[in-house]
């Protein structure tokens, strides 16, 4: 029930709203972060604060993205950040990072606690402007940390891993339990560190088809690839660039499918 009271603001249910509150986890992540003066600091869904504040004293600029008016608006008036924070109240899915970094002729350092109803659709708007970032920290829902990190093998491997492998290298930062936050989720959480692989310039045709072929893949998980992407390549095509026609989705590695789906841009063009 998100009918907790905390520091004054009911947590609203639409935007995902959990608060973290834990010091020993918010004072890990500042750790992980290392924010310097001169980087352009950026934080999605800085909700109350808990996070924002604590670096507002370590650096001399701080930008948020916050959806919640009532939120945004506290941040404006919060008396230990005036004069440091500028604060952009709208939607992240909506905001114009590669402008924004442009702008100020620099790459972003991106963090925040994402709200779990959006955290996969953010992190694949993200990767459209992976060019202008230079790393992020996120709170991601345990179930999805999993899947971004796992390797082929693995029950958790899917499509998420294979776009966000290609794009970013991960590293687990810190796991999160629910009583870190007020009111508690209902699951386990986890911070992930993203490093862009900066040698990642493909044409937009050949991130189609990445697309593409990862979703039917993954679609027929447990079909072996000579059925399921046969429509879009042969199994002689396979054989010929040393990929078994036997194996299942799950067990194709991420420079597999990228070898895929420069085969069809190929052929798309």
């Amino acid at each position: 029930m998100m009918t907790q009271m905390h520091h004054g603001h009911k947590p609203r249910k639409r935007f995902g709203q959990h608060f973290l509150h834990d010091q020993y986890i918010i004072d890990a992540i500042i750790n992980a972060i290392a924010p310097q003066n001169g980087e352009l600091m950026l934080e999605i869904g800085p909700g109350l604060g808990a996070i924002t504040q604590k670096i507002g004293k370590l650096i001399d600029a701080l930008t948020v993205i916050e959806i919640d008016r009532d939120l945004a608006s506290r941040l404006k008036h919060h008396s230990s950040l005036k004069g440091k924070i500028t604060i952009f109240q709208q939607d992240a899915l909506k905001f114009d990072f590669s402008g924004f970094s442009k702008k100020k002729n620099q790459l972003l350092r991106i963090f925040g606690n994402l709200p779990y109803n959006i955290s996969t659709p953010l992190i694949f708007y993200l990767f459209s402007h992976i060019s202008v970032i230079c790393d992020m920290y996120f709170m991601l829902q345990q179930e999805v940390a999993d899947r971004l990190l796992a390797y082929p093998g693995n029950k958790n491997y899917g499509r998420l891993s294979v776009m966000s492998q290609y794009y970013c290298r991960m590293f687990p930062v810190i796991p999160v339990p629910p009583n870190a936050f007020i009111p508690p989720p209902k699951v386990n959480s986890k911070v992930v560190r993203f490093i862009p692989i900066r040698t990642v310039q493909q044409s937009p045709q050949f991130i189609y088809d990445l697309h593409h072929i990862t979703t039917e893949a993954f679609n027929q998980r447990r079909k072996k690839i000579r059925n399921s992407l046969g429509y879009l390549i042969s199994s002689k095509r396979l054989i010929e660039m040393n990929i078994s026609p036997e194996l299942r989705a799950e067990d194709v590695s991420v420079f597999q499918y990228c070898q895929l789906a420069e085969k069809l841009a190929k052929n798309d063009q």
